[in-house]
């Protein structure tokens, strides 16, 4: 299930939809537990919120996955809660016009949750060929997805006073992230789409950032989880908007 509580950090990861076949809901999985050791996804939440065991595990990923489905799963730990679903959404009000898969993680605001979540959404995103993909404290995602702008007609100030961005299906193009979050994914294709990293401008984010295996980058903007009630955090965020106009459709066109 999404994140939905103050007490989790919230995952979300933009891929490629769904072909028919497509063996990355299971790589997900497989993955999550690679990046985590001692991780195991294991059940299913049922619609009623009940957690059904799965020993054929993979095998129902497998099977649901060729239906172009990704029921909610979880960890069989109760003391590292993790949860992970996803599903498709239309080319009508995507980026670009492309049809998107998106993947959601939860996981708790713990000194374990905190710890993993930038392996975590490496291992998601690389994983699922995504585009772009954040990682974010619940309540800081609340605000920073209110930024969107969804019609002509909306003319509230945004909170905080954080830059207005276009909804998804106004965005140009897959690859350009649609907002910021504490930890930020992005593919090499979506890197050169901001212009991340310039050497002589990145150096502060730089130092928090990390390449990963095919070329793309996890970006941390703040060594603690993003929390827009402090001051610094919320100047780095909008310095952070400042230097990427990309991000949310902003630049002209």
């Amino acid at each position: 299930m999404p994140a939905t509580q103050e007490s989790q950090i919230g995952m979300i990861v933009y891929a490629p939809a769904l072909a028919k076949q497509d063996g990355r809901p299971l790589a997900v999985v497989h993955a999550m537990e690679r990046a985590h050791p001692g991780l195991r996804v294991g059940l299913m939440i049922s619609d009623e919120g009940r957690l059904i065991p799965l020993p054929e595990r993979d095998a129902f990923v497998t099977r649901e996955s060729n239906r172009g489905e990704f029921p909610p799963l979880r960890s069989t730990d109760d003391n590292f809660r993790v949860s992970v679903t996803g599903w498709g959404v239309p080319a009508g009000i995507s980026p670009g016009g492309q049809a998107q898969f998106e993947f959601h993680v939860a996981l708790p605001l713990s000194a374990d949750g905190i710890a993993a979540a930038a392996a975590l959404l490496e291992a998601v995103a690389e994983d699922s060929r995504a585009f772009w993909g954040h990682a974010t404290p619940f309540s800081a995602g609340v605000d920073i997805a209110r930024q969107t702008k969804n019609r002509p007609d909306d003319l509230k100030p945004r909170p905080r006073g954080l830059p207005v961005i276009k909804s998804p299906g106004a965005m140009r193009s897959p690859e350009i992230p649609h907002r910021l979050g504490w930890l930020n994914y992005w593919s090499d294709a979506a890197s050169r789409a901001v212009g991340f990293p310039d050497s002589t401008r990145d150096e502060e984010l730089l130092a928090r950032s990390r390449r990963t295996a095919t070329g793309g980058w996890v970006v941390r903007l703040t060594d603690a989880p993003l929390d827009l009630d402090n001051p610094t955090h919320l100047d780095t965020l909008k310095r952070t908007y400042e230097r990427f106009p990309e991000i949310g459709g902003r630049s002209a066109p």
